[in-house]
């Protein structure tokens, strides 16, 4: 018991740590996307760079858990992540768009790992205390994410202090936070509480695993699971195409680093803070019902931030906190549902298929939300958005 307190201490702290470092990138690497391309219809690029690099990054990471460990393989994914941001600085500072989209992929490393500290918090859980185990360190995530956004203006300082621009000031946080995190999990996550878990003494992996593909195959075949990562995936692409344009559009009418950073804060307050209430909630009313509270949210969500003007972050911060909280039932609730339609033997490679299923969703939204503001508005960009997520909602009917 002493060991899994110890083991969420260091995971929550390491949640902290990441959250800090990879939330304030998001809304300043839109920014500088744009500043070194002079064109929006690419402001997305950053976190769908991003994101594809936490999909692509998210199967070699398992890998090294089941080869190494859960230390080893989240000290990998941070310290990815720190090269990630000295990439990004150097190609925003030399405005090489290329290089500093690299940086962001390899960023999107340290977001895998940020994933799968999920599952290394209940490693060791009992049934009893599962649920809580996992909350604490998404409550981590929220302390991380929701301060972040609110260092861009200070962060963007110092780089101008240094005579670099001031929107490769939060990726400097970035590398920063990240090295702390790798030490912390370096020095504090002993023994590892994966291997502890499942090899035995001889270290003799006691657990068959089963391939991505596999499990996808698997997933197919039941309609309950699809259904469940389809909602996953849906849900995190009208998360993230909305989020990201957000600071384009309000960018349109001069709005300050702190304000953005502001309405960023809000929108990630409402996809962590209110996990457990959520997860509760699911327990109690059922899956299906919540990711139908979900739809209902997300829905609310696109219309409040898609009439919102570009000047008025009240109504703007109302749609994202809206859109972060829609996210998590869908997260959630669909995650859950999948581990319960799927076999036994599949649900470690299932949690790592909706993890690659919900990161190229990810990449997605952002690579075209950027060229639907180009072409149409962000308006219509939320309108669409709109249209994907009622579909969901009317498959959710069909669903037993």
């Amino acid at each position: 018991m002493d060991h899994q307190r110890k083991v969420i201490r260091t995971l929550s702290v390491a949640q902290i740590l990441t959250g800090v470092g990879t939330s304030g990138t998001v809304a300043a690497g839109s920014l500088l996307v744009t500043s070194i391309s002079k064109s929006e219809s690419l402001a997305g690029l950053a976190q769908t760079t991003t994101v594809l690099g936490a999909a692509v990054m998210a199967l070699p990471l398992a890998k090294l858990t089941q080869r190494g460990g859960r230390r080893f393989s989240l000290m990998s994914g941070y310290s990815i992540g720190v090269l990630g941001a000295i990439l990004a600085i150097l190609g925003g500072t030399h405005k090489i768009l290329f290089l500093m989209l690299t940086g962001a992929f390899f960023v999107g490393a340290a977001s895998a790992s940020a994933y799968q500290a999920r599952f290394a918090a209940i490693d060791l859980a009992t049934s009893e205390n599962r649920s809580r185990n996992l909350s604490l360190v998404v409550w981590g995530s929220t302390v991380g994410a929701v301060t972040g956004p609110n260092l861009m203006q200070p962060a963007g300082d110092f780089a101008h202090y240094l005579g670099l621009p001031r929107l490769v000031g939060p990726y400097f946080i970035a590398g920063t936070t990240l090295s702390l995190a790798t030490i912390v999990i370096f020095f504090f996550l002993k023994p590892d509480p994966y291997l502890t878990a499942n090899m035995s003494a001889d270290g003799v992996n006691q657990k068959k695993h089963e391939t991505t593909r596999a499990a996808l195959k698997h997933i197919r075949e039941i309609p309950r699971a699809l259904f469940a990562i389809t909602s996953v995936g849906l849900g995190h692409l009208a998360m993230v195409s909305i989020m990201v344009m957000t600071p384009v559009h309000m960018s349109h009418v001069d709005v300050t680093l702190s304000v953005i950073g502001l309405v960023i804060s809000v929108h990630v307050l409402g996809m962590y803070a209110f996990s457990p209430i959520v997860g509760a909630l699911s327990d109690k009313v059922g899956r299906i019902r919540v990711i139908q509270i979900g739809v209902v949210i997300l829905i609310s969500s696109v219309v409040v931030a898609g009439l919102s003007p570009a000047m008025n972050a009240l109504s703007l911060g109302l749609g994202l906190f809206l859109l972060g909280l829609g996210w998590s039932c869908t997260l959630i609730a669909g995650s859950t549902l999948l581990s319960e339609s799927v076999s036994v033997d599949m649900k470690p490679s299932s949690q790592g298929a909706s993890d690659l299923v919900m990161n190229l969703m990810g990449a997605l939204g952002g690579a075209a939300s950027g060229v639907v503001i180009s072409v149409l508005s962000f308006g219509w960009l939320c309108a669409l958005i709109g249209i994907l997520v009622f579909i969901l909602g009317v498959w959710s009917l069909k669903i037993k």
